[in-house]
């Protein structure tokens, strides 16, 4: 086993916290949001503010401990730090699992997504089995064959050149951030100086003004910002290779939360005001571009999203391609002497990597079965939203870290030993309470309203219980002890 190099500089790191996080999500999780709040565009936002609010309390405790610990991958490191070796090795094992190849599978089918959306609006006539009208962009086999093409694509690129994958990051993340800032602005120019056909109302007064649903909408709403706000943890899985990471990586978190905040907000206004909110719910943001821009930029705007997509991807697969060697390199897990091991010419763990690919072929498979194929999925009972749950999961196994941290920390002000935590307390627990009425209340009580039964949170609950049992299964028992 060799060290992994100090390669990546603060800037690198800022664009992995933003460039992870903004671009894939908010393209289609915003359409999303304003189908659970039934239209209310004012709900929508508050939902945003609220996610907003719970990611930055999260990112504000773990830049304190970016201060004090620095190993190999962020998350494992505060876990080993301050609940000990036996609950980081699961929460690598989580990560390494479930969190990172779960995002990746689905990043990659918005990616394939995006991209075919793009061949379409350029040649109507582009052949797909399954027509663009009925869903062919969506769900067609050339979306399946597309996105496990950018999962390897992106897989090699970190693998073979980890230093050009940290180039590709920074420009894409420049790249994403032109379609949002010019809806932000256009949009929300469109929104005052249009008016809705059936009124003499603006746009953007009109939406506002919907007062369908109730606050319970809110929940959903918020699970559903979940996705489209994580993967800043992510970029703590690059600490050891962080120039200056005690400085740097603390830095970036919170500088990279706040542009991400600030971006969506006003990127869900601007859409907002590109047409009306029926228009967004069935045809989601692509409506808005079109309208606001035209056909041909419209479509070019298009393209910016699936590289946007690629970006996000591309930093999702850097973290994915080094979980399994998080937990090696701590000499436990499966076969650790193989998976520690670093290529002398890549200097990355490629061991790792390949096995990292595969659980992210396998959860696309899931994904695509679970939450794409017809007639309800292919699994049964167990379809659920594999976007949303291991997400809302990873609030749940922070709190732990919270908690014990402000045992320990006694060398640091009371502002960062208690009140950051805290607040990063309250709103893990808010997401795990939504996350509940989300996937668990609603879909129960939709069901029986039609005399079946449907609980996804339990499906996902019974999957992730035997992935836990199997990685307990799988530790060196000798080596994995708490202190």
């Amino acid at each position: 086993m060799s060290e992994l190099k100090k390669r990546y500089g603060l800037i690198t790191a800022i664009c992995m916290v933003a460039g992870i996080v903004i671009g894939s999500g908010i393209f289609f999780k915003a359409q999303t949001i304003l189908q659970v709040t039934e239209g209310n565009v004012f709900y929508g936002v508050i939902a945003w503010i609220i996610g907003g609010i719970i990611m930055l309390s999260c990112v504000l405790a773990f830049s304190v401990m970016a201060q004090k610990y620095e190993k190999v991958n962020g998350i494992v490191d505060y876990a080993e730090a301050t609940v000990g070796h036996r609950y980081a090795y699961y929460i690598g094992w989580f990560m390494s699992i479930i969190y990172y190849p779960t995002l990746v599978s689905v990043l990659a089918w918005l990616t394939a997504r995006y991209s075919l959306t793009f061949f379409v609006s350029v040649n109507p006539n582009f052949p797909l089995t399954i027509p663009a009208s009925e869903g062919g962009t969506i769900l067609g086999p050339e979306v399946f064959v597309l996105a496990m093409v950018f999962m390897v694509a992106s897989y090699t690129l970190n693998v073979l050149s980890p230093r050009l994958s940290g180039k590709f990051q920074v420009s894409t993340t420049v790249i994403k951030l032109i379609p949002l800032i010019l809806m932000a602005v256009f949009g929300t120019i469109y929104g005052f100086t249009h008016d809705i056909a059936s009124s003499q109302t603006p746009i953007i007064i009109n939406n506002f003004q919907s007062s369908a649903g109730d606050l319970s909408v809110l929940f959903p709403a918020v699970v559903s910002t979940a996705f489209a706000y994580e993967g800043w943890i992510v970029a703590t899985s690059i600490n050891s290779e962080l120039k200056n990471s005690k400085r740097n990586l603390p830095i970036a978190l919170i500088a990279g939360g706040l542009i991400i905040i600030a971006v969506y907000l006003f990127y869900f206004i601007g859409v907002t005001g590109g047409t009306s909110t029926d228009d967004l719910i069935e045809n989601g943001a692509t409506a808005a571009f079109i309208k606001v821009f035209g056909p041909v930029f419209g479509n070019i705007l298009n393209l910016f999203v699936a590289i946007s997509c690629l970006g996000t991807l591309n930093g999702l697969m850097l973290g994915c391609s080094r979980g399994f060697y998080s937990i090696a390199s701590r000499d436990a897990g499966p076969k650790p002497h193989v998976f520690k091991s670093v290529d002398k010419h890549t200097n990355m763990p490629s061991n790792a990597a390949t096995i990292s690919l595969l659980m992210c072929t396998l959860w696309f498979f899931f994904f695509y079965g679970g939450n794409l194929a017809p007639n309800g999925g292919w699994f049964g009972f167990f379809n659920f939203d594999s976007s949303e749950l291991p997400i809302c999961t990873t609030y749940a196994l922070y709190i732990p870290i919270f908690i014990v941290f402000m045992i320990k920390a006694r060398d640091i002000s009371p502002f960062k030993r208690f009140v950051l935590p805290t607040f990063a307390i309250i709103g893990s627990c808010f997401m795990i309470f939504a996350a509940f009425y989300a996937h668990g209340y609603t879909p129960f009580k939709l069901a029986q309203e039609n005399g079946k039964f449907a609980c996804p949170i339990i499906a996902y609950l019974i999957i992730f219980a035997i992935i836990m049992i199997a990685g307990k299964l799988l530790s060196k028992k000798n080596i994995i002890k708490d202190n």
